[in-house]
């Protein structure tokens, strides 16, 4: 029986996910390169240890397991690290947006890391990456109504930190954020 690692539809569908890891990473980061490490990271591990990912079962939920699990064995190293945790040297290495979208994406970005972690995670698998409530429960090793609690918290406390009415800034719904990276730092194409 060949390994999944062999298999075509194994790593077709593993680049596939590839988009929406990027975003679920960067909303653990805030920032691009360690959201680049971290997403490479986990395709590193998930193509290692492809044998033990059982075909038919979710993908999706294993992969972000693995990049979750890394995000936290990282963050326990990089407690022990001095770095620019409150962003003041790279704000002032950075050129400000000229458009209302940029200004905008550094905003939700800005309010998302004000959320407890806990929270952040399921409010951008859920309305950020698409996954539904079952996936984001089984990514997060938690309950069904864990995560359901966490996204409506999580909704209510974003929209307070961005001074919004919840029933207005479309964050009423599981998908409300988009399934578009907010946290993609591309330009928008005009066309």
């Amino acid at each position: 029986m060949p390994s999944a690692e062999t298999t075509p539809t194994f790593r077709d569908d593993l680049v596939k996910l590839i988009p929406a890891m990027r975003a679920f990473a960067r909303s653990l980061t805030n920032n691009a390169a360690d959201t680049d490490d971290l997403v490479q990271d986990a395709i590193v591990r998930a193509w290692s240890h492809a044998e033990q990912f059982t075909p038919g079962t979710n993908l999706r939920a294993w992969l972000f397991t693995i990049l979750r699990n890394r995000y936290y064995s990282v963050a326990k190293h990089q407690q022990r690290e001095v770095g620019d945790p409150d962003g003041v040297h790279t704000a002032r290495l950075t050129i400000g947006p000229s458009q209302d979208w940029g200004i905008a994406s550094r905003e939700l970005k800005a309010a998302l890391m004000k959320l407890p972690v806990e929270q952040r995670e399921a409010l951008v698998l859920v309305g950020g990456v698409g996954a539904s409530y079952e996936e984001a429960a089984e990514i997060c090793g938690c309950a069904l109504g864990t995560i359901k609690s966490r996204v409506n918290r999580g909704r209510a406390r974003l929209a307070d930190i961005m001074g919004m009415d919840p029933g207005d800034t479309g964050l009423g719904t599981p998908t409300g954020l988009g399934t578009s990276s907010a946290w993609d730092t591309r330009p928008v194409s005009s066309h």
